[in-house]
């Protein structure tokens, strides 16, 4: 954990007596890594309860260095101009445990201070590599540290090499692009749908469809006797609307075969996209 808490402060040049945030709970291994973070470099912790606002009690004349938030949380601010005035003055802010969406990694691209996306998990002790979500240095690719080595399994998971924090090479789901040590994160590996023996990344599909589709809508597949298994679309709005636009910006493999209104589109609690739950509904339906 000290080793990981001095790769993130050296990167982000973190120095004593700085102030770090802690918004997060401990019962996390994300609020516990702001703690050691400021034993490890000696920083100024100010620490609030948990909470959808956490700038919410926060001196506005108190400087703030470093500060972890989850996605939910940046939201949430970002609606408060008191608050988000706040979070503009925080010197570097990273953000994790959740999906960015596009709307959101929009307004953070103004902020005049370093807005930073994290990629890690429990096994790697928090992050492993930040990708700079404002400023002249934005861009979709994820930097890892110095001492992280990655590669991919021949099936396109990346491999994390990464002795300071974890003993043994991590094999993760995540299907990605590397490049120039770099990598730009393409989907996950359960999130694949082997249609007729053509392989559709569903977050791939999703982020295509993006600019056109503007009600709610998630990619999901079904079993299939045909084709092994099938891409289904769940829309809040039109099937045909949805329809229509697939087969307009889409490549012809990787159209839906099945469109499926429903009157929401299940979400996980920090707003992440409930595969499984959607997999349900098309069963049900």
């Amino acid at each position: 954990m000290l080793n990981s808490a001095r790769i993130t402060c050296d990167f982000l040049g973190l120095r004593e007596g700085d102030t770090a945030l802690l918004c997060m709970s401990l019962d996390y291994i994300a609020g516990k890594m702001m703690v050691v973070r400021s034993i490890e470099r000696n920083l100024k912790l100010l620490s609030v309860p948990p909470s959808g606002h956490p700038l919410a009690t926060v001196n506005a004349s108190s400087p703030l260095d470093f500060a972890a938030m989850v996605p939910m949380q940046v939201y949430n601010t970002l609606q408060v101009p008191e608050e988000r005035a706040r979070l503009m003055q925080v010197r570097h802010l990273i953000i994790g445990g959740g999906a960015i969406d596009e709307a959101m990694e929009a307004e953070l691209r103004t902020f005049p201070h370093a807005v930073w996306s994290t990629y890690g998990m429990t096994e790697t002790l928090s992050h492993i590599a930040l990708r700079r979500l404002n400023g002249p240095a934005a861009s979709e690719w994820y930097m890892p540290f110095p001492s992280v080595s990655i590669s991919q399994t021949p099936d396109g998971c990346l491999v994390i090499d990464a002795p300071e924090v974890c003993p043994e090479p991590l094999v993760t789901n995540d299907i990605v692009e590397i490049f120039s040590s770099r990598f730009r994160i393409l989907g996950r590996k359960d999130n694949v749908i082997c249609s007729g023996g053509i392989k559709i990344q569903i977050e791939e599909v999703e982020r295509q469809l993006r600019p056109h589709l503007h009600a709610p809508y998630l990619l999901s597949k079904r079993q299939d006797g045909k084709f092994g298994e099938i891409a289904v679309l769940l829309t809040e709005g039109s099937v045909e609307e949805a329809r229509h636009i697939c087969e307009r910006v889409l490549p012809k493999y990787h159209q839906p075969k099945a469109y499926l209104h429903v009157a929401r589109i299940p979400l996980t609690e920090t707003g992440k996209p409930a595969r499984q739950q959607a997999e349900k509904l098309i069963a049900l339906s």
